[in-house]
């Protein structure tokens, strides 16, 4: 058994809207007083845990000028409390920075547990305490009982629940394939079989519309109206982008786990490169981290194989053929000439070749999910290199 999360979108009425919204506004403001409580807590000298922050949000709830707060259901209240500690425990094990303020106009969300919901397998309905049967559209079917149930609303305006299931996934037939994949800008994947994963660049399609839409933005009055609904506006033009890039690569991947048992991939440094301003944006807009987690998951659902090489690893700048390394290889060059053995590269699909023997070379020691630095390449100082650019 494997825990899934499924999303469907719903379409609350005009009262369910209401009361989320008053839910989604609760939920934020109980986060945010408990990180003020936490800090100016330390801050005095005294340290402040889950469970005293809870008997402070009790005494909160019988204030008169907090009485609102009973007016929605007390668990997702209470779940905030709940996700604070764990911000603050991913802050103390260095995963994360220190927590921040929740706002109005990001993505709010509410969470809820088995005892706060119900659900109803032969009619389909799923029932919240306080908001009643939610207007669902059930794209795909289920077998198990939903553990939690996260409503969210996009900052688009859109509504979906997320739901916690325990489901048996269907191992996919063994190919015994093996394939290496460089990941890159102009192809967002280059396998070591000569295939390429086109890079759609959606960002920059859309990026002359999206520009526009924030200059009108941003002459519009703070807190009119017209503010207001154009930032509706440009959240849903984001939200195009991110639907649609995150379903092509959802379909490239899926696509690679059935044909292949073996993954060989460079364990990148993504929020590193980013840093860089010449190709942050593209970079972003590639997505390339996205693309591992939803391969790195997938394998793992299919009993497939993922192995990272480390990043360092000369992919680009050595041979496939005689395993001469060559001392520099600027980005701009796409193609290239062996000075030792006199075999003509792509860069990518070269790269592509090198992670897939560097990744048979680790499993060849017993590694499976791993990240291990080959052994045995030691630079070539050897001659220099001709270039051949791409027209």
């Amino acid at each position: 058994m494997s825990k899934l999360r499924y999303q469907f979108r719903f379409y609350p009425t005009t009262e369910q809207v209401s009361l989320l919204a008053k839910t989604f506004g609760c939920c934020r403001y109980v986060y945010n007083w408990a990180l003020r409580f936490r800090t100016d807590s330390y801050q005095a000298g005294k340290t402040v845990n889950y469970n005293d922050s809870s008997k402070a949000l009790t005494e909160l709830k019988t204030k008169p000028e907090t009485e609102w707060l009973n007016e929605v259901s007390s668990v997702p209240v209470q779940q905030s409390l709940r996700h604070l500690q764990t911000a603050f425990k991913n802050f103390f094990d260095k995963r994360s920075k220190y927590p921040t303020f929740k706002k109005r106009r990001n993505d709010q969300s509410a969470e809820y547990t088995t005892s706060a919901f119900k659900w109803d397998a032969i009619t389909r309905s799923l029932n919240f305490a306080k908001l009643g049967n939610l207007n669902i559209r059930w794209s795909r079917t289920f077998k198990s009982q939903p553990t939690t149930a996260t409503i969210s609303k996009r900052a688009d305006g859109r509504y979906f629940v997320t739901l916690v299931l325990d489901e048996q996934i269907k191992q996919l037939p063994k190919t015994c394939k093996e394939v290496g994949i460089d990941l890159g800008i102009n192809r967002l994947a280059t396998l070591s079989t000569g295939e390429q994963v086109v890079n759609p660049k959606l960002l920059k399609v859309k990026t002359r519309k999206l520009a526009r839409a924030q200059r009108i933005l941003s002459r519009r009055k703070s807190g009119s109206n017209r503010r207001e609904r154009q930032c509706i506006r440009v959240a849903r033009l984001h939200s195009r982008i991110v639907d649609a890039r995150l379903d092509y690569i959802h379909k490239a991947t899926t696509d690679i786990v059935r044909r292949f048992d073996t993954f060989c991939v460079e364990d990148l440094n993504v929020r590193g490169m980013v840093k860089n301003h010449c190709l942050a944006r593209s970079l972003s807009d590639a997505s390339m981290g996205q693309f591992v987690r939803l391969l790195e998951y997938k394998c793992a659902w299919y009993g497939k194989t993922l192995v990272k090489i480390d990043r360092f690893f000369p992919s680009s700048k050595r041979c496939s053929k005689c395993g001469h390394i060559v001392e520099s290889l600027p980005l701009s060059v796409r193609s290239w000439v062996c000075p030792e053995c006199g075999a003509k590269h792509d860069r990518d699909l070269n790269a592509a070749i090198n992670i897939l023997a560097a990744g048979r070379a680790v499993t060849a020691q017993g590694g499976g999910v791993s990240r291990v630095k080959p052994l045995g390449l030691k630079r070539n100082r050897r001659g220099t290199v001709n270039w051949e650019q791409h027209a």
